[in-house]
């Protein structure tokens, strides 16, 4: 399931980048394409420092991982019951942690193709 999230969020960008592409292509005159490609520019920018920002909200969940495996080690020297308690924590952080790193990679494919947007359009805009 997690690579059919990789997969569709590269369809889903490289579809957006086709479409800029396409976009900026079949404008002629320049003063339109113009404002096409800064309008893009200013999406893409947004769409950046959203994703941007996602990195500080998965470092602090990182944060929060290691907190909690530390906590499980010392429940586990504990009673029987607390050692129990202390391996469904163990499979929380896991599943928790494997989702962050899907995130920061999904994250890493959207800044991919923002960048590449932005390229394309900084070039349809020093172009004539």
């Amino acid at each position: 399931m997690i690579f059919l999230g990789y997969a569709y969020r590269f369809v889903s960008n490289f579809v957006f980048l086709a479409l800029v592409y396409f976009a900026l292509n079949f404008l002629d005159k320049y003063p339109q394409r113009a404002v096409v490609a800064i309008l893009v520019l200013v999406y893409a920018a947004m769409h950046a420092a959203s994703a941007l920002r996602s990195f500080y909200f998965f470092q602090r969940i990182e944060r929060l991982e290691i907190e909690a495996r530390r906590l499980a080690k010392v429940a586990a020297e504990g009673p029987s019951t607390a050692a129990a308690a202390a391996a469904s924590r163990k499979q929380i952080v896991a599943e928790v942690s494997g989702l962050r790193h899907a995130g920061e990679i999904k994250a890493y494919i959207d800044l991919l193709f923002l960048a590449l947007v932005i390229l394309l359009c900084i070039a349809k805009i020093v172009t004539n």
